[in-house]
Formats: C-alpha cells, sequence, structure tokens
C-alpha cells in the first residue's frame, strides 16, 4: 500500500483545513488508518484514527471536537478535517495504515505517507 497525503498550508488561527490521504493498492479497504503529526523538536504524535471499515474513530484529546476522521474505501482516501485550528496544531502531518490493532502507536503503523505542512498562523 502506498499513501499521499496532501491538503496542507497555511492558514490563521480559528481557520479550516482538510487533509487528504490517497492510498494504491486494493488492500487498503483491509486496513485501519491513522493521522500522526510531528512538530519541529518534537516527536511524533497520534492525532486520530478510524476503523477499516470507518465505525470507530479515535482522537487524542488535544483534537477532539475540533477534528474529524474518515474515509472512504470506494475512493481509497482518508481524510482529516481540521477546524478551530489553533497555533499549537503546526506541524507536518502523516497519514498512515495497518496499525495492527494499537491505534495510537506509530511503530505499530506498517505504511507511511510523506508529509504535509500545516502552518497555524496566531
Amino acid at each position: 500500500v502506498q499513501l499521499q497525503a496532501y491538503g496542507g498550508g497555511l492558514v490563521q488561527a480559528g481557520g479550516f483545513l482538510r487533509l487528504s490521504c490517497a492510498a494504491s493498492g486494493r488492500t487498503f479497504s483491509n486496513y485501519a488508518a491513522g493521522w500522526f503529526r510531528q512538530a519541529p523538536g518534537k516527536e511524533r504524535e497520534f492525532v486520530a484514527a478510524i476503523s477499516w471499515i470507518g465505525t470507530d474513530t479515535f482522537y487524542t484529546d488535544s483534537v477532539k471536537g475540533r477534528f474529524t476522521i474518515s474515509r472512504d474505501n470506494a475512493k481509497n482516501t482518508v481524510w482529516l478535517q481540521m477546524n478551530s485550528l489553533k497555533s499549537d496544531d503546526t506541524a507536518v502531518y502523516y497519514c498512515a495504515a495497518d496499525p495492527g490493532g494499537t491505534y495510537d502507536d506509530a511503530r505499530r503503523y506498517r505504511y507511511w505517507g510523506q508529509g504535509t505542512q500545516v502552518t497555524v498562523s496566531s
């Protein structure tokens, strides 16, 4: 499975962005998927994850109520809708797939896309 993340950019605090993660490979629909982010000088951290069928979603506390993860397996795509953005959300965002059951542990994900930069200006 190959993943490509896009949709990042520069936005003012309080604004919104929608990240997309396009997957190639027929088996993508079999895997849970997640979004992680990494700010300069910090470790990569879990943001959100979604089960393979899309019925279960998980979020880190700092984005609950602001971010929404969704997917369309027919389109091989996972999205991260980010609203009410804050300067603390500034980071490179990565999409990943196939965590083997542990959604918030980056070490468990088998497939990764390249990052897309999100910059929130205050």
